[in-house]
């Protein structure tokens, strides 16, 4: 008997349910369409348009110190981020070997003078001697001989000393630049081997506080920049920091990497507070238009042509000048101002534009309200034209 009852139970709650439903879709809110104008007040504004890209932070001017003779480092007498001035002292390398040749050079370039000066004389004697026939001419020649080769032996050694002098200088290094040591890379007693590529000992910026940042821009964006142009950068460091620059140099050297082509594009970055460290990346916004407090509409405005028929059922007239009526009018060169239930078309002069927005030279005026297209509103029906039931008797005939 229990389980009777509550098997109606459970069929009555289905068929209130399916009731409540029915009722909900007759009684619920239709909708219906409007169709009215868009418009919008011709206004001043900023247009600009922008190509983004990243970069690296690099020092204006850095320098690569090195040695061109091989050797132990002897002293160091900079470190990491020691200012330097150009001509001082930073490291000096083991100079007894260098010495050692300087000496042996000077010996030998003493004795090829000896036996320059000595050939120079003999020559000079047996000379006379052959002007009066009195010696043979293969003496005559001999002794020519060993004079030339005594007089090149000479200057070749004169030559020798001349590298091996410089070779002992070149192990003194100073600073070439005024600036900072941001790298070194040996140690005291370190040897260095300077064979086909001159070692790298430290790494001078020049100033810091006149950074650069080299970007690299996509192949189909280089066109757009150019020299002068604005740029704001930020960098991961700093995410609240906004750094700016502008344009300096677009290098014309293309770099292929993954089929991706991008240019090279060296941006200024001023850095009083010393807050953009060598090798930080930055991604660069280059602003490729700026327009000011310009007089623009949207550029769909410029695209608007409106239907006359459903113009005049909207309570609309159009206002076609005779020029208009001789042959269709350009879209992008009309703009169609609204005054009161007229529709005017006006011949405008454009100017830049960054796709959403559009300079206006001359044609409207500020304050002036031109049409942007058509839109739909969407409204509810009275209940008189809702939505009825299939399963609702419909009203007598």
């Amino acid at each position: 008997m229990r389980k009777t009852t509550a098997v109606k139970i459970t069929v009555w709650t289905v068929v209130l349910a399916a009731a409540a439903v029915g009722v909900w879709l007759m009684v619920r809110p239709s909708v219906s369409g409007e169709i009215t104008v868009q418009t919008v007040r011709v206004s001043r504004g900023n247009i600009s348009n922008s190509v983004t890209a990243t970069g690296t932070v690099e020092p204006v001017t850095l320098v690569e110190v090195g040695t061109q003779v091989s050797g132990i480092i002897d002293k160091l007498y900079v470190d990491y981020n020691d200012r330097v001035t150009a001509g001082q002292l930073i490291a000096e390398m083991d100079k007894v070997t260098l010495e050692s040749d300087l000496e042996e050079a000077e010996a030998q370039l003493a004795s090829s003078k000896t036996e320059y000066e000595y050939r120079m004389k003999e020559y000079l004697r047996t000379k006379q001697l052959y002007e009066k026939e009195l010696v043979s001419d293969a003496e005559y020649d001999e002794a020519l001989y060993l004079y030339e080769t005594a007089k090149n032996t000479y200057a070749q050694r004169q030559a020798s000393i001349v590298g091996i002098r410089r070779n002992l200088g070149y192990a003194t290094i100073t600073s070439p630049i005024d600036g900072v040591v941001i790298s070194r890379a040996v140690e005291e007693g370190q040897t260095v081997a300077a064979g086909f590529e001159t070692p790298t000992l430290f790494t001078i910026a020049n100033d810091l506080t006149d950074m650069q940042v080299i970007a690299d821009v996509d192949e189909a964006d280089i066109g757009y920049v150019q020299e002068g142009q604005r740029v704001d950068f930020t960098v991961d460091a700093y995410p609240d920091d906004v750094f700016t620059g502008t344009v300096e140099q677009v290098r014309l050297e293309a770099t292929t990497e993954s089929s991706v082509v991008t240019y090279e594009v060296v941006i200024t970055a001023y850095n009083p507070e010393l807050k953009l460290k060598p090798g930080l990346t930055a991604n660069v916004t280059i602003y490729t238009l700026e327009r000011n407090n310009v007089c623009c509409v949207p550029s769909k405005a410029l695209r608007f042509v409106p239907d006359p028929g459903m113009m005049e059922s909207m309570g609309y007239s159009l206002a076609v000048p005779e020029a208009g009526k001789k042959g269709p009018m350009a879209p992008e060169n009309i703009c169609w101002v609204l005054n009161g239930t007229q529709l005017e078309p006006r011949t405008v002069t454009v100017g830049q534009s960054d796709g959403e927005m559009t300079e206006i030279i001359s044609g409207v005026t500020e304050g002036e309200t031109v049409v942007t297209g058509v839109q739909t509103a969407v409204l509810p029906v009275k209940a008189a034209q809702q939505e009825r039931s299939p399963f609702m008797p419909g009203p007598p005939r």
